[in-house]
C-alpha cells in the first residue's frame, strides 16, 4: 500500500506561480513512476508529468513543457510540481499519482498507475 497525499493549492492570480507537492508514505520501495495529473470540472483528468523514481528522468505533457517542472526529494519521499506563468486555464484539481507495477507505457495515462491522492485544487484568477 502506499499514501499519497497532496498539499500546496490554493489561489493565485495569473501570471504566477505556485509549487504543489505530494508527500508519500507507505511501501516506497515498490514505487516506479510518480505522476502529476489535473482534472477540471466536467473534463478528464489530464497528465501533466512524471517523474521516474530514483532515476530522476521527467516526462512532460506538451501543454505544460517549459512552464511545469516535476521534481523528487528521495530523502522525504515527496514529489513537487513548480508551476510558473499560470494561466486561468490551469484552474484543476491537481492529483499526484504512484504506479508500483512497472507500466512505463503507460506513464502518460492514468491507466499507469495504481495509487491516487485526494487531490488539491489550483485556481488561476484572471
Amino acid at each position: 500500500q502506499v499514501q499519497l497525499v497532496e498539499s500546496g493549492g490554493g489561489l493565485v492570480a495569473a501570471g504566477d506561480s505556485l509549487r504543489v507537492s505530494c508527500a508519500v508514505s507507505g511501501r516506497t520501495f515498490n514505487l516506479y513512476t510518480m505522476g502529476w495529473f489535473r482534472q477540471a470540472p466536467g473534463k478528464e483528468r489530464d497528465f501533466l508529468a512524471a517523474i521516474s523514481w530514483g532515476a530522476g528522468i521527467v516526462y512532460y505533457a506538451d501543454s505544460v513543457k517549459g512552464r511545469f517542472t516535476i521534481s523528487g526529494d528521495y530523502a522525504k519521499n515527496t514529489v513537487y510540481l513548480q508551476m510558473n506563468s499560470l494561466k486561468p486555464e490551469d484552474t484543476a484539481a491537481y492529483y499526484c499519482a504512484a504506479d508500483t507495477r512497472g507500466r512505463y507505457n503507460s506513464r502518460r495515462t492514468v491507466d499507469g498507475y495504481d495509487y491516487w491522492g485526494q487531490g488539491t485544487q489550483v485556481t488561476v484568477s484572471s
